[in-house]
């Protein structure tokens, strides 16, 4: 078993480097990540692609359309795409969180640290990690387009890597980029690290 995986970021939201998404609904690309979507879609086009699955929210979804209606295909909606449950920061902006203690023991400590309410990174990371094997599994010689978030892209990543998930901050994951991993039952194989569209 050996799937292909392009793990693509979303495009940018009107809370990109302002307030934390979340599983919060009614967040779709702005213009700005429209436009990368496009780009993206066009930079994909002649590019192999078997089957795009995407995470339920807005701004994934709108980006996993745009790389569909490319190559005449559809979309899967999968759950275990989505983004890391924020818990009670859903929708916080940043400046709200600077004095937060759990804020800063979280991103200083992802291997332990949990979202209040919400779930922790080897959670989310055993979601995309589980996801990957069991497609690998059923999809054997396919490349699979898996349209996300960036902590889910870090997470499968720090995996693919053999980084504890201490080392997630060290993987930058731009908005409508595409990081290439190849999964098969001997392990993962990372092709190429967050190229962007355009």
């Amino acid at each position: 078993m050996t799937a292909t995986f392009l793990l693509i970021r979303h495009g940018a939201t009107d809370d990109l480097d302002v307030r934390l998404s979340g599983r919060r609904p009614g967040v779709p690309l702005n213009e700005a990540g429209r436009a990368q979507a496009g780009a993206l879609a066009r930079r994909l086009a002649d590019e192999r692609i078997d089957a795009i699955l995407s995470s339920p929210l807005d701004r994934t979804r709108e980006t996993a359309e745009a790389i569909a209606r490319s190559k005449a295909m559809a979309v899967t909606i999968d759950d275990a795409l989505i983004e890391i449950d924020l818990g009670e920061w859903t929708g916080a902006t940043f400046a709200m969180l600077h004095d937060d203690r759990r804020w800063h023991w979280w991103n200083a400590e992802r291997v332990t640290a949990c979202c209040p309410g919400g779930e922790t990174m080897a959670q989310a990371q055993a979601r995309i990690v589980g996801l990957l094997r069991r497609l690998a599994a059923e999809r054997d010689g396919e490349t699979i387009a898996l349209v996300t978030h960036s902590d889910l892209i870090r997470a499968a990543l720090c995996d693919v890597l053999g980084l504890d998930l201490a080392g997630v901050h060290r993987l930058q994951v731009d908005p409508a980029s595409v990081s290439t991993v190849v999964i098969g039952d001997w392990g993962g194989k990372l092709l190429n690290l967050n190229v962007a569209a355009g």
